[in-house]
This record gives C-alpha cells, sequence and structure tokens, in this order.
C-alpha cells in the first residue's frame, strides 16, 4: 500500500469535514495545519442556535438563482474557512497552511475552481495564515500563497473616491 502524501492526507481530512455541511447547494471543509498538527476545522453552516438550509429544506441563493460568487450576504450559512479560524487561536493560526474542499452537492463533484470568496480571503490574511491548499480533483490541489492576495490588492481605490 502506498502511503499518502501530506498535503492530501490533510484535504481528505477536510473533505470529511465538509460531509458535516449543511448547504444545499455546496458544501466545503477546511482543515487549518501548522507544524503538521490541527488546529482547527470548519465547514459550512448556519450560526449556532439558527436553522440550516437542510431544516429548511431551502438554499436562498438557488431560489433566487444567484449565480456562484455572488451576494454571499443572502446566504444563512457561515462559510467553512471562517468557522475554522472561528475555531482556532490566533497565535497558533501564525503561518499556518490551510486545506480546502468543495462539492458540487447537485452534482456531488469537486467544485471546479474553487476559492475562497473576498470575505474569506481577509479573514485568511488577517488569521495569519501563509498558504491554502485546495482540491480540485481527488489527487489534483492548486497552492495559494496568502501574499499574492495581499499583493494582488483588490481594492476599489478610484472607483468611490478615495
Amino acid at each position: 500500500m502506498e502511503r499518502r502524501d501530506k498535503i492530501n492526507y490533510y484535504l481528505d481530512l477536510a473533505e470529511i469535514v465538509l460531509q458535516r455541511g449543511t448547504c444545499l447547494r455546496r458544501n466545503y471543509g477546511a482543515v487549518i495545519v501548522k507544524n503538521d498538527e490541527v488546529i482547527s476545522t470548519g465547514y459550512v453552516g448556519a450560526p449556532r442556535g439558527r436553522k440550516n438550509c437542510t431544516d429548511l429544506n431551502v438554499c436562498i441563493r438557488q431560489k433566487l438563482q444567484i449565480p456562484r460568487g455572488e451576494r454571499y450576504e443572502i446566504c444563512r450559512s457561515v462559510h467553512a474557512e471562517a468557522n475554522a479560524i472561528i475555531s482556532a487561536p490566533r497565535d497558533k493560526m501564525l503561518g499556518s497552511q490551510l486545506y480546502l474542499v468543495g462539492i458540487d452537492m447537485a452534482t456531488k463533484d469537486y467544485v471546479q475552481n474553487a476559492n475562497s470568496c473576498s470575505m474569506c480571503k481577509r479573514m485568511i490574511i488577517n488569521a495569519g495564515i501563509e498558504r491554502v491548499y485546495i482540491r480540485d480533483s481527488k489527487d489534483e490541489y492548486r497552492v495559494i500563497e496568502v501574499q499574492d492576495w495581499i499583493d494582488q490588492d483588490e481594492s476599489l481605490e478610484g472607483v468611490f473616491g478615495y
């Protein structure tokens, strides 16, 4: 039996974590790791005490036909990355890696070209996470250096006159 490489091992853990997700559209799992120690995990779900989309049997974004990557403020869930960050102490996240896996609930396939939303990117930056690994297929993934998100600042400078 061939031993699983560490990156895919942690991505496999994120894939297990996403199975707790409650989104009817796309479920994600996130695992934060530092020095080969799992610091935190997170999956998509409504804030504590609120009903999940699976409880209501409706995804409002899907019902309103909102395209992927738009109008996240309408979603009732907290993203996997945010839940993992909320559950981790910041000092342990400094210099860590985040592993992210997304599954499309309709097709059960990996979410193609998955990436963190702009709000999650800001949280990842502020948490001090250095690198994000995103699964594209069972054995393929992308590596994102968080510094690239900082360097490619998507500011609205000039748009609103500031």
